[in-house]
């Protein structure tokens, strides 16, 4: 896996994690539900790329 794409997922992840605060702290169930999906898609992203890492060795 790149540092590029580690950065980015780790960016996505920040990013949800501010929009489930937002949401939190505004009752924004919406806002807080979109943070916590874009925290879930990170996770994932960063799990197919230890697999791919995994092959590559």
């Amino acid at each position: 896996m790149g540092l590029d794409d580690k950065i980015k997922n780790a960016a996505e992840d920040l990013k949800g994690k501010a929009k489930e605060a937002v949401g939190k702290a505004t009752d924004d169930k919406s806002k807080e539900a979109e943070g916590k999906g874009d925290q879930t898609k990170s996770s994932f992203k960063q799990a197919g790329e230890n697999v791919k890492d995994a092959f590559k060795d």
